[in-house]
């Protein structure tokens, strides 16, 4: 009678799988396709301001980009970075496919990676593209923090491609901030918003460990100064959490 009993404990555990795998599959094929519908009209309304956009047209006048942004605000960058031609690093789990899919839906191309997991396949991915003068977006703090925290990702792509760093912050007036570790952000509907884009930071090839961690110093820094004086204009002088 035990016997008897396991196989059918298998099948329900099995029909507890493909359920699951069904509802995955199905809020796959819709979520990410309302997501870009609903944001393209909710973000649309937002007022924006760009400043030093000059620096990432230059260096795109030259090939393409390393484009790193902090992780709290990869809701709106996907949509404003949808005018250029690029490439993004997405992590590799289930829920970073959502991501995936919108990225797709928004008209970029993508290479499924983190430090965590298939992160060396992740980076040849991404260095290919950006030889071949796209722009690639990638999050600095990582798909699992600490937030704005930088991590050398950008860094080795940077000195591997040949391709300047470009980073690229904002700041909004009204917004709904998320429980998550990053704080992610959405701003809302018609809040003014501003973005900068920082200067060109050039990175030498064949880097040694130390000079990794003085070019990560020295980006986190820079996006860090960005990240504090645009939400201090919004008088959030200690950020947006």
């Amino acid at each position: 009678m035990v016997r008897a009993g396991i196989p059918s404990r298998l099948r329900l555990e099995d029909g507890a799988v493909c359920v699951n795998d069904l509802v995955y599959k199905t809020s796959l094929a819709v979520v990410p396709r309302l997501y870009v519908a609903l944001t393209s009209i909710w973000f649309g309304t937002c007022p924006v301001q760009i400043r030093g956009q000059e620096n990432l047209q230059k260096v795109m006048g030259q090939g393409g980009a390393v484009v790193p942004i902090w992780h709290y605000s990869v809701f709106y960058m996907l949509y404003h970075l949808r005018q250029y031609p690029g490439v993004a690093m997405v992590s590799a789990s289930k829920d970073g496919e959502y991501i995936a899919q919108v990225a797709g839906l928004l008209g970029f191309e993508t290479v499924r990676g983190s430090a965590n997991r298939f992160g060396v396949r992740a980076l040849k991915g991404m260095v290919d593209h950006v030889k071949q003068g796209k722009n690639a977006g990638i999050v600095a703090d990582g798909s699992q923090g600490p937030a704005l925290k930088m991590q050398p990702g950008a860094i080795m792509l940077a000195a591997t491609s040949g391709s300047p760093i470009v980073p690229v912050v904002w700041a909004t007036k009204r917004y709904k901030a998320f429980k998550s570790w990053d704080h992610s952000v959405i701003p809302m509907p018609f809040s003014p918003i501003i973005l900068q884009y920082g200067d060109p930071i050039y990175v030498e090839p064949k880097l040694t460990s130390a000079r990794v961690e003085e070019y990560r110093q020295q980006v986190e820094t820079v996006m860090n100064r960005m990240y504090q004086k645009l939400w201090q204009e919004f008088d959030r002088g200690d950020g947006h959490v």
